[in-house]
């Protein structure tokens, strides 16, 4: 049922993702605007969404719910509370995880979020290497004793000369690595996301998403998890005394052992949040592609925007709808294009730049396998060498003889994605650019193509797939390349106009985390409570919080 509220103002907010999504919520909780939400798409939560297929679930692009803000962890456990009782898969294996008291149980209630732990390897020379690299016998085996003494001296040059300077983010990696590990287990996997070398790609994507990341850190962690280990073990069986810190705030964001996740995945979560907006009165209009912007003649408001609804029968009609604030998570070349028009036209200088602006599609195929290829190589009497197979959340390919990048085993993410326990449920990730040969290739085609990938580096072999499905995701990745170094320029057009707030990865053409967005979007909700249109708190999101993504 909607509730009854009286509404003073209009926001239109482009995009239900999470930035739009938080922003409509905190509006209705903290304001009298009311969001209308208009969604190019039929489906909640952009990339965060949750994918179905034949009574599967999938996570498109794999979220962990983990986040430095208080303020963020809070939220999402205000919409779906911790766990009070295990789920099934720890309990079948006597894994411990931290519980709230009280809280939900998953096998009698679908409202909850789980504490899952955290594992992520890599996939080098047909072998799993701990990710980030940790310095023991299992990677000096692996490797060989000359490539880490390779590794070794490179790393020590780059720590005892003067850094080189970061032109680009193989720089920001040699002078974090070394030259040899960075040619090791980075160098092939980053090419792989973006399609071009890493000599050609910003250093800010480094600051944005490994920037704590280091060799001495990864050394100090493992030496702490040595000892919490022992702790844990002399305080008995369960663990309840050692595993209990959610938060892990002191904790770099690539080095966190767990986090939190929606028990159908992460769009559960933005599913559910927008259930609420509406039942506050709040709209979100699905099939609604914002395609123009309308400002005063001055340029400096937003005053309506055009949007395009298609029907199921493919009827295409165009309405306006008046607003007192645009809130917009497209894609910022498709911002800036919808804003040009003869009586406002966007300057030459400002269209190049946007228009330069570059993207990085994704394509993941999920297959159903009775069994995978790779042996679990959890050590003897721990719960997870009871798994029927790796407890990896997800594994980096760093094998240069295929495309894949990634591989994700939904299972260990949470085991109500899977319907048949008995089999695994993984999704092969790759990277693409719209209209490129792999994008273009049809369903049929890519899905044997990925399966004979998976084959030649032994992960599983054609005979066990039972299933397969294909998803396209456009744009899932602002690329920090093209004309992305004169962004400036688009940012200095964009923020004097009073009403008008970028939010969002694609909005802002930042490679954001869901927590980033979500912080972003609460700085635009507090402008607009506080009748501010200064820009700049909003934009600093990202390099004023103390925490920054490893590889997602």
């Amino acid at each position: 049922m909607t509730t009854e509220k009286a509404f003073k103002k209009v926001a239109v907010i482009a995009g239900a993702g999470p930035a739009g999504l938080t922003a409509a919520l905190e509006l209705l909780r903290t304001t009298d605007v009311k969001p209308v939400i208009f969604e190019a798409e039929d489906v909640i939560g952009g990339i965060s969404r949750t994918a179905r297929y034949n009574g599967n679930r999938m996570d498109i692009g794999g979220h962990r719910f983990f986040s430095k803000s208080d303020t963020v962890m809070d939220w999402w456990q205000g919409i779906l509370p911790l766990q009070g009782v295990a789920s099934k898969d720890d309990i079948a294996i006597g894994r411990s995880v931290p519980l709230t008291e009280g809280g939900p149980d998953p096998e009698k209630t679908d409202y909850v979020m789980l504490c899952r732990s955290r594992l992520s390897r890599i996939l080098f020379l047909r072998k799993l290497f701990d990710y980030p690299i940790a310095l023991n016998g299992d990677t000096i085996r692996n490797l060989g004793l000359l490539r880490m003494m390779k590794i070794g001296f490179s790393y020590l040059k780059v720590q005892l000369l003067p850094a080189r300077k970061e032109n680009s983010l193989e720089d920001f990696m040699i002078n974090r690595f070394g030259v040899e590990l960075y040619r090791t287990f980075f160098r092939d996997y980053t090419e792989k996301v973006w399609g071009v070398p890493c000599s050609k790609i910003s250093p800010d994507w480094g600051g944005q998403r490994i920037k704590g990341l280091s060799i001495t850190k990864t050394v100090i962690h493992a030496v702490k998890q040595f000892f919490a280990g022992k702790k844990k073990a002399a305080d008995g069986a369960d663990g309840s005394s050692a595993n209990t810190d959610i938060r892990q705030k002191d904790t770099e964001t690539s080095l966190i052992g767990q986090f939190l996740y929606p028990k159908f995945g992460p769009g559960q979560l933005w599913e559910t949040v927008a259930e609420k907006v509406q039942e506050m009165g709040g709209q979100i209009r699905m099939n609604a592609k914002v395609v123009g912007v309308n400002r005063d003649e001055s340029g400096s408001r937003v005053l309506s925007v055009v949007v395009e609804k298609r029907s199921a029968e493919g009827v295409v009609v165009r309405e306006t709808f008046p607003c007192d604030y645009f809130l917009s998570t497209m894609p910022v070349k498709e911002l800036v294009s919808a804003m040009d028009n003869d009586r406002t036209p966007v300057p030459a200088e400002v269209r190049r730049v946007s228009d330069g602006l570059v993207y990085r599609d994704f394509i993941t195929v999920g297959l159903l396998l009775d069994k995978l290829e790779i042996k679990n190589p959890a050590k003897p009497g721990t719960p997870e060498s009871k798994l029927k197979f790796v407890a990896d959340n997800w594994i980096y390919v760093q094998e240069s003889d295929v495309k894949l990048g990634r591989i994700q085993i939904f299972n260990n993410w949470s085991p109500y994605l899977v319907s048949d326990p008995e089999k695994v449920w993984i999704g092969l990730e790759y990277f693409a650019t719209e209209g490129d040969d792999m994008w273009s290739m049809p369903d049929a085609d890519f899905i044997k193509f990925a399966i004979e990938e998976l084959d030649k580096i032994d992960v599983a072999r054609p005979e066990s797939v039972r299933d397969s499905v294909v998803f396209h995701i456009k744009k899932a990745y602002p690329a920090y390349f093209g004309t992305y170094g004169e962004f400036d320029k688009v940012r200095g057009y964009l923020d004097p106009i009073e009403n008008l707030f970028l939010m969002g990865r694609n909005g802002m053409h930042k490679y954001n985390n869901m927590d980033h967005s979500m912080l972003a979007a609460m700085e635009v909700v507090k402008c607009i409570r506080d009748g501010s249109s200064d820009k700049t708190a909003l934009w600093n999101v990202n390099s004023e919080e103390e925490y920054h993504e490893g590889k997602k």
